[in-house]
């Protein structure tokens, strides 16, 4: 039986999808390229977005990846598509992050849930703004939790003293950026003549503002740049998730990616508003020390802050075309 094709119209909707993805500073650090001959579209990382300071490893870059990823299976599952999926496939080619195949055969349960979620792609957004102070309910908590555990991740939403000296680390990262300065946040952050047409990076009206006392420490995207975001007063009691698993390598990093998406957008179903935090995780000294403190195992690759408010401003994406190649 010959290998399913899917056409390039269809390969240009499912990149659109999965460019919708988060990236850290929206540097969309990502590549598509489609083999018409086979039928196999190819995600790669870009070795040129990648960030030096922030990301020396490629970790976050990894699993920016990954969401990507997800979001495509998303796309493809509401398309009534089939994809297999193999995770770094050529070790000689560490760049090519997931091949991607059209299939025949699939579980109908499985391809539901995923179809189900395609609406969330356009209405999730990263918030930066005050939540309220209104707990997640437990059943709330436990969804996100099964679906990081659907990818092989595991979800943790800490408490008490635990989110304290969460808040704390983030603080110390965000005075140790203040001193040393982020050369890839100043890259991609966007100012100047419309900064909301820009089609990556972060424009400042999407900074958000920072938090008037200790409660919370959001990014201070002002340093080096003469502007300041407004103060304003955060939620009294963050809501935290960490997102873990079991090792700490580049596919657990695609992994995680594909995790993180897909807890982002069943949150973005039961209208509950996310942000990510990644000042810790940015400094190797710090992030060692955001593990689980009763099991002590697994390696923590985001944090998220989850509550009810507005879902964040919208950033803008590179279009199709620079993002997508069409081989033979």
């Amino acid at each position: 039986m010959p290998t399913p094709h899917i056409s390039p119209p269809t390969v240009r909707d499912l990149v659109h999808a999965a460019a919708t993805a988060p990236s850290l500073h929206n540097a969309q650090p990502w590549r598509f390229v489609y083999h018409r001959g086979t039928g196999v579209l190819d995600l790669r990382a870009d070795p040129a977005r990648g960030m030096p300071y922030a990301d020396p490893d490629h970790r976050a870059q990894f699993i920016s990846c990954g969401a990507a990823l997800f979001n495509l299976r998303v796309a493809a599952a509401h398309s009534g598509l089939v994809m297999h999926v193999s995770l770094l496939p050529e070790p000689e080619d560490p760049w090519l992050v997931a091949r991607v195949r059209p299939g025949t055969a699939g579980g109908a349960a499985a391809t539901g849930a995923l179809a189900s979620l395609r609406p969330a792609l356009a209405r999730r957004h990263t918030s930066r703004v005050p939540f309220e102070d209104h707990p997640l309910p437990d059943a709330v908590r436990q969804l996100l939790i099964r679906e990081a555990e659907a990818e092989g991740a595991r979800l943790l939403f800490p408490g008490g003293w635990h989110v304290r000296f969460l808040v704390d680390l983030i603080a110390e990262a965000e005075h140790h950026a203040e001193h040393a300065g982020d050369p890839d946040e100043a890259r991609w952050l966007r100012v100047g003549t419309a900064p909301e047409l820009a089609p990556d990076g972060v424009p400042w009206s999407a900074v958000g503002p920072q938090s008037q006392d200790a409660a919370w420490y959001s990014r201070d995207f002002g340093h080096g740049t003469g502007r300041e975001q407004a103060r304003v007063r955060f939620e009294r009691h963050p809501q935290l998730a960490i997102l873990s698993t079991a090792d700490d390598d580049p596919p657990r990093w695609v992994l995680a990616g594909q995790a993180l998406e897909r807890v982002l957008l069943a949150a973005t179903t039961v209208q509950v508003a996310t942000g990510l935090t990644t000042q810790p995780l940015e400094r190797q000294s710090l992030r060692w020390l955001l593990r689980d403190p009763v099991h002590g195992h697994g390696a923590v690759q985001m944090i998220l802050r989850l509550g009810y408010g507005p879902t964040g401003a919208v950033t803008r994406r590179r279009p199709v075309d620079d993002i997508l190649d069409l081989e033979p």
